[in-house]
């Protein structure tokens, strides 16, 4: 895609151990099964409202601990660019440097495969103010894919870059689109430093093909979506905050404008019946098979 193109399609409103299953290319992991207490769980009213718009966000999600530990390997890895990793070059979105040699090209834009990095990641995708809430919103047997999101995203001042409005499943292969994605702000996410936009009940509509480019990101000079756009709504977050939305709902997000480096941690979870497809690339890595909340997971 050409680099007018690229400017044109954003547009913003104002003790553990893994046990392999190689036949399912399923890793368990095995624990004591976590309790979710009331608090570890959505209110009816939540659930309607996930349900009806796509998204909802919870405050203050996770604890001060697992935060520090994964902002500590977050800066290390930037720091020492420890792979694997994804530059802004690479992608060339708007904004972007316009190639690793340029001013700014190694600019990381995110550290892939979050999991492997530290024992913090999978003490998060475990705990019970996590899973207790996924497994009201997708069933009591949760997996987590590695070969998606399982990243650690920075938006960096000055050589970031702008996010069209696409939804997660358009390069993913699943038998049913039911997946839940959840961000979590390591540090403040707001309209200055590139928050997400998200546009509510947009994973319950069906949009015709011609209303997407040729990279599945919605066309924002079409009439039709500028009033898709226009509906759209920002999810500003702080620290420990966490975004839930459905692979789906469509989301965007501008550059950072702020003098400080963004930083987010985003997984991406399936139930257990929702199976990668052979062949693709949902299927390229192995999976991660959650432990049950005990006693809350259709409360």
């Amino acid at each position: 895609m050409d680099d007018d193109k690229r400017r044109k399609r954003t547009e913003f409103p104002k003790e553990t151990t893994l046990n392999m299953t190689a036949d399912r290319g399923v890793s368990e992991v095995k624990e004591n099964a976590p309790t979710a207490a009331a608090g570890d769980l959505f209110s009816a009213d939540e659930r309607e409202k996930f349900a009806r718009d796509g998204y909802i966000i919870v405050r203050q999600l996770a604890e001060k601990s697992i935060l520090n530990r994964m902002l500590e390997v977050t800066r290390d890895g930037l720091a020492r660019e420890i792979a694997p990793l994804e530059y802004e070059a690479e992608l060339r979105y708007p904004g972007a440097p316009v190639s690793l040699d340029a001013e700014g090209g190694r600019t990381v834009r995110r550290l892939k495969q979050a999991v492997s990095r530290d024992f913090c990641f999978t003490e998060w995708v475990t705990s019970p103010s996590l899973a207790g809430r996924l497994q009201q919103l997708l069933g009591p047997e949760l997996v987590l894919p590695l070969a998606h999101h399982n990243c650690i995203m920075t938006k960096q001042p000055r050589h970031s870059s702008d996010t069209g409005w696409h939804q997660d499943i358009r390069y993913w292969s699943f038998e049913r689109p039911d997946l839940v994605s959840v961000w979590l702000a390591l540090t403040p996410e707001n309209v200055h430093n590139g928050c997400l936009y998200v546009i509510p009940g947009t994973h319950r509509m069906k949009l015709d093909p011609r209303r997407y480019d040729e990279d599945s990101f919605l066309r924002p000079g079409l009439p039709e979506n500028k009033a898709l756009i226009e509906k759209a709504v920002r999810a500003e977050l702080e620290p420990g905050d966490g975004l839930f939305f459905h692979a789906l709902t469509f989301h965007a997000a501008s550059r950072n404008h702020s003098e400080a480096t963004k930083m987010s941690v985003v997984f991406t979870f399936r139930p257990a019946d929702n199976r990668p497809l052979p062949g693709s690339r949902s299927a390229s890595l192995p999976e991660l098979l959650l432990p049950a909340s005990v006693g809350h997971s259709q409360s």
